[in-house]
């Protein structure tokens, strides 16, 4: 087969995915470089695995919440048994993932490519040509940079333990760490989290992110803010972590979560003169890259937009109709939900933090939903919604929800802000009772 493409996809995630089956049915010979395992970062080492994992959990929750209600005991866990689970779905990925793209036509290209010139990669010493390109290359962990480095490990190697740790400490405030934290900790891990200042969590709701740090400390998951690691090391099978403040932590296992890092440093950018920076390419509004012919999607970009997987797909999808359809429309993202995968669940959109100067504009309300019958026969204690109203249109503009069910509501809500659903145009429907769907009218 010839070397000469439409257009090459650096990276199989599901934003390269999706524009890959979208230009080649729109008629474009395509092809698709993967350098790792085929289907990217979400479905082989990141959320899917994860929420296999938070499932259980989720599970066990629900269980506890009906103690002497129905159940007599938490259920315990057992790591290698749900790890085997997980294992089930994950270890088919790559090869179901290459096997759709090759029955569907599409050209894979196993290899780490770089760029020789703006049309063309070199890939195990092969050139292959095209008269576009996208980079769809993600990111991965990044390790913070102190003695005994080398001794941490990632989300990576988390999703993957097969036994699990009686100790851990988390490095890092972020939506991995808690994530991994809750899990780690529901399994029957003592666990510990480091974060350097008192704000963890920062994209989120501050008081609901300050409930959910309490809700979790009752659970038992102990916090060390303004504390950092400076030093590691080890000493037979544990791990000893030397703090800023000169305390020492001894563990089985450290789990840095300090961020991401953009994979583009392999791609020879700097030669075809395409910008980027440690957050990632920089792309315009039709997500094309300094090179004309050369363009990004999905986590690998620096941009506002969170880094999630439905949007990296949104983005090969909005790229298979511009470069296959010829459809010539800057991109345009609608309102994007956001989840901390915890217990309880932290989700929200939209507008939620209302600066000083902007509070006439708006009208804040704060509910407590505990007491609320939808909630009460779950027995959850910690349920609670923030809703922002836009005063001039009577729109609602943002939510953040604190519960279990944040994940159900907030999608609901999502639809509403980008639909610009009037509260009276909501009044009119008949939803099913009790559900998440059906309380929506007492908030909005």
């Amino acid at each position: 087969m010839s070397n000469q493409f439409d257009v090459i996809i650096i990276g199989s995630g599901p934003g390269g995915m999706a524009a890959a089956y979208d230009l080649h049915s729109a008629g474009k010979k395509v092809a698709v470089v993967e350098s790792d395992k085929w289907g990217g970062t979400c479905p082989n080492r990141g959320c899917d695995p994860k929420k296999i994992l938070y499932h259980a959990v989720e599970v066990q929750q629900s269980m506890k919440q009906l103690i002497g209600r129905g159940y007599k005991e938490q259920p315990a866990i057992n790591w290698e048994n749900l790890m085997a689970f997980k294992e089930e779905f994950t270890s088919a990925v790559p090869k179901e993932q290459k096997g759709g793209l090759d029955g569907f036509g599409v050209e894979t290209i196993e290899g780490v490519a770089a760029f020789e010139d703006t049309h063309t990669i070199l890939v195990n010493g092969e050139r292959y040509t095209a008269d576009a390109f996208i980079i769809a290359t993600g990111q991965r962990s990044a390790i913070v940079d102190i003695p005994g480095k080398e001794l941490m490990e990632t989300s990576t190697e988390f999703l993957s333990m097969p036994h699990l740790p009686k100790t851990m400490i988390f490095i890092g405030g972020g939506y991995i760490t808690f994530e991994l934290a809750n899990i780690a900790h529901s399994c029957g891990s003592e666990v510990h989290i480091l974060h350097h200042n008192e704000r963890p969590l920062k994209g989120f709701d501050p008081e609901q992110v300050q409930s959910l740090i309490e809700g979790l400390k009752q659970k038992g998951i102990i916090f060390h803010f303004n504390e950092s690691a400076v030093d590691i090391k080890k000493a037979g099978e544990w791990l000893t972590a030397t703090l800023a403040s000169g305390k020492e932590m001894t563990v089985d296992k450290i789990i840095c979560a300090t961020g991401r890092i953009p994979n583009l440093e392999n791609l020879n950018l700097e030669k075809i003169g395409v910008d980027y920076s440690k957050k990632g390419l920089t792309v315009d509004g039709f997500l094309r890259t300094t090179a004309a012919n050369i363009y990004g999607l999905g986590d690998c970009l620096a941009k506002q937009q969170p880094k999630l997987t439905p949007v990296s797909s949104f983005e090969g999808s909005y790229l298979g109709r511009l470069l296959g359809k010829g459809i010539e429309k800057e991109i345009v993202y609608s309102k994007i939900p956001t989840i901390l995968f915890a217990a309880p669940k932290l989700a929200q959109v939209g507008k939620v933090v209302i600066e000083e100067q902007e509070k006439e504009n708006y009208q804040v309300t704060e509910v407590d939903m505990s007491s609320w019958f939808t909630y009460k026969q779950r027995n959850e204690s910690i349920v609670k919604a923030k809703i922002v109203i836009e005063k001039i249109t009577g729109l609602l503009v943002g939510a953040s929800v604190l519960s279990n069910e944040a994940d159900q509501l907030i999608n609901l809500m999502t639809l509403m802000i980008n639909d610009k659903v009037q509260a009276d145009r909501l009044s009119e429907q008949i939803l099913l009772y009790p559900t998440v769907a059906s309380d929506i009218g007492y908030l909005y």
